[in-house]
């Protein structure tokens, strides 16, 4: 009788507490896709890839400052850590990098799904960059990787407020901020090594690095954003994507970097192949090199807001697709 009683008082908590969420079906999506501004995302990467933040070398001040700077603003939105408390940190030591560089740190934040919580979106960028060199110059990094970066803070904000009006993903969301990316895709291989949620459990990776510049392949034909691996491991994803561009956005979407022969070999080059390792589908959002790549002179001041704008929208919608469609992505093609 214990067990009974136990069992549907459990029933009725669970009841009670998914009676609070309304369906996502129902939800304006463009409302909180219209809550990503130039504004906020301008204001954000001012901070982020100011002298401040000293080229947010891994393992160094300027890093561990920027950390503080993301854990904070997540706070601030009220998304709370996968971790428990104030613990937003997935601690990385220096052994992992063979005393190469000093402790280090992945930054993780969480939306719970209503229907499916065991399942996970992950929404990647690194937040790490290259630091100051001999001469005292700044790498500020606003492109690599501020712009992924503060996209990820925005696309947060999106769907945490839908959630505070009821309309809480299906499926859980992970925002992961990794360090380490420049040293060797290190935070993300930490991650995939040392997963906060099984990998099997893992619906997909949608990682952004660099999103906020016009590449030369593209100048007066700005309307564009390059996607790699969206078709590698699963055909529900690139049709999911291609559709949700088509519907919302309206980018062009380039893939001419997604060639299994492509020279340049992007698809190895960024945090997703961690991923896609374990035969996780990804896409890696890009907008290709230009003048200022890995130079001092990725500065706020070059990046293009507006495009910029459109493109976290992109993966914003993508992801709320993702999450809240019937069935999760299926893998039909393996590595």
């Amino acid at each position: 009788m214990r067990k009974i009683l136990l069992f549907a008082a459990i029933g009725t908590i669970f009841s009670c507490s998914v009676q609070k969420d309304k369906a996502v079906s129902e939800a304006n999506v463009e409302t909180y896709g219209n809550s990503i501004t130039v504004t906020e995302l301008k204001d954000h990467l001012y901070t982020f890839a100011s002298d401040e933040f000293q080229g947010r070398d891994t393992g160094e001040p300027g890093q561990k400052k920027a950390a503080e700077y993301l854990k904070k603003e997540y706070k601030k939105m009220d998304v709370p850590s996968p971790l428990g408390g104030d613990d937003y940190y997935q601690i990385i030591p220096s052994s992992y990098f063979n005393d190469r560089y000093n402790d280090s740190e992945n930054v993780v934040a969480f939306i719970e799904g209503s229907e499916f919580p065991e399942e996970i979106v992950v929404i990647s960028a690194h937040y790490d960059h290259i630091g100051v060199d001999d001469e005292g110059n700044i790498y500020n990094g606003a492109d690599d990787d501020g712009s992924g970066t503060v996209a990820m803070l925005e696309i947060a904000e999106a769907f945490q407020e839908a959630a505070k009006d009821g309309y809480r993903p299906r499926r859980s969301i992970l925002f992961l901020h990794v360090t380490g990316e420049e040293k060797g895709l290190l935070g993300s291989k930490y991650y995939t090594e040392n997963p906060i949620f099984p990998l099997e459990n893992t619906v997909t990776d949608l990682n952004t690095d660099m999103i906020g510049r016009i590449d030369p392949a593209h100048e007066g034909k700005d309307d564009y954003i390059y996607l790699i691996g969206s078709d590698k491991l699963s055909t529900d994803l690139h049709n999911l994507s291609e559709e949700v561009n088509n519907k919302y956005v309206n980018l062009d979407l380039d893939y001419t970097y997604n060639d299994d022969n492509d020279p340049n070999r992007f698809y190895y080059r960024s945090d997703h192949y961690n991923f896609a390792k374990h035969n996780i589908p990804v896409i890696f959002y890009f907008n290709g090199t230009h003048a200022d790549y890995h130079k001092a002179t990725d500065t706020p001041d070059k990046i293009e807001y507006e495009l910029m704008t459109k493109r976290t929208k992109l993966i914003f919608y993508t992801a709320w697709e993702v999450a809240n469609r019937d069935e999760r992505l299926v893998v039909d093609k393996a590595n």
